[in-house]
C-alpha cells in the first residue's frame, strides 16, 4: 500500500516540474519532451491506484462523498428534480 502515496507524489512532482520549466522559459525541446511523455506517469499512476488501492466500505447510496461523513437521506432525488 506504500506504491500509491509514493506514485501519487511523484506524478505530482512531475507536473510541478513541467509547469515550471514552461515558467522559467527552458528550450522548447525539453518542455516539448515533458509533454509528449506526461501520459505515460499519469497511465502509471491509476494502474497502481486501481491494483493498489482500497475500495470504499460504503457504496454510493449510502454516502455520495466518500471522504465527507454525511449520509444520504434519500430526498436528494427530489431536490434535483426543482
Amino acid at each position: 500500500m506504500k506504491k500509491v502515496p509514493l506514485t501519487i507524489n511523484l506524478v505530482t512532482l512531475y507536473a510541478i516540474v513541467f509547469l515550471v520549466a514552461i515558467l522559467v522559459a527552458l528550450p522548447f525541446n525539453i518542455i516539448y519532451t515533458l509533454f509528449l511523455l506526461a501520459p505515460l506517469p499519469v497511465l502509471f499512476l491509476v494502474y497502481v491506484v486501481l491494483k493498489n488501492g482500497q475500495p470504499s466500505a460504503h457504496n454510493f447510496d449510502e454516502r455520495f462523498y466518500d471522504d465527507w461523513d454525511y449520509e444520504r437521506n434519500g430526498k436528494e432525488e427530489m431536490d434535483a428534480d426543482l
